[in-house]
């Protein structure tokens, strides 16, 4: 009886074990929180007004071209090209005004029509360096037909720093396009729901 009693607390710690065990192997990898919990207070949204330059021509272009097709077209992007960039941003339309930021990513030609309907799937990251927002980012992308829309939309999919959780969308129209050289300055109006 003695030995019976002795085995009894090893019997319940094993037994505690297997549940604690069991309830690990069972539990969820994800649960719901609330955004106070991570420092987040009250959603706004903010309105961001910058100009995009590609450079093209002269000695230090903003954008490469990294991929072309095999047999290229008599477009200057035929449908597969794709390109990289590290487009300047400023306040203003003019290349030397107040620099706010960088656009940095990779764009394609995704049409296979006629180039009066040029389009692009863009994927870029939006660096500010410039004032409240210094440091912070936002993650554009999405398709951009050129030649079809005078305003065309794209997405705000993400973003950090002040912008973590961001979610918005952006206008985009020309400013100005040289068609001899391929630069163009586009003029972007962002709306980007953050904390």
């Amino acid at each position: 009886m003695a030995k019976s009693k002795a085995l009894m607390p090893t019997f319940f710690i094993s037994l505690n074990l297997i549940f604690l065990f069991s309830s690990v192997v069972t539990a969820s990898y994800s649960k719901t929180i609330s955004p106070t919990l991570l420092g987040f207070r009250e959603e706004k949204l903010t309105h961001l007004h910058f100009y995009f330059h590609d450079i093209v021509a002269g000695p230090n272009p903003s954008m490469v071209i990294v991929a072309e097709p095999n047999g290229k077209a008599p477009n200057s992007l035929p449908f597969g090209t794709v390109v990289a960039m590290d487009d300047p941003l400023t306040e203003g339309p003019e290349r030397d005004s107040k620099l706010v930021g960088t656009a940095q990513g990779i764009y394609t030609s995704i049409s296979q029509n006629t180039p009066d309907d040029m389009g692009l799937m863009m994927v870029m990251t939006l660096a500010f360096s410039e004032g409240e927002f210094n440091g912070s980012t936002l993650c554009m992308m999405g398709r951009n037909m050129i030649m079809r829309y005078p305003v065309r939309e794209m997405a705000i999919v993400g973003g950090t720093g002040a912008f973590r959780l961001a979610r918005g969308h952006t206008e985009g129209k020309f400013h100005s396009v040289d068609f001899t050289t391929g630069d163009a300055t586009v003029e972007y109006d962002v709306y980007v729901y953050h904390y």
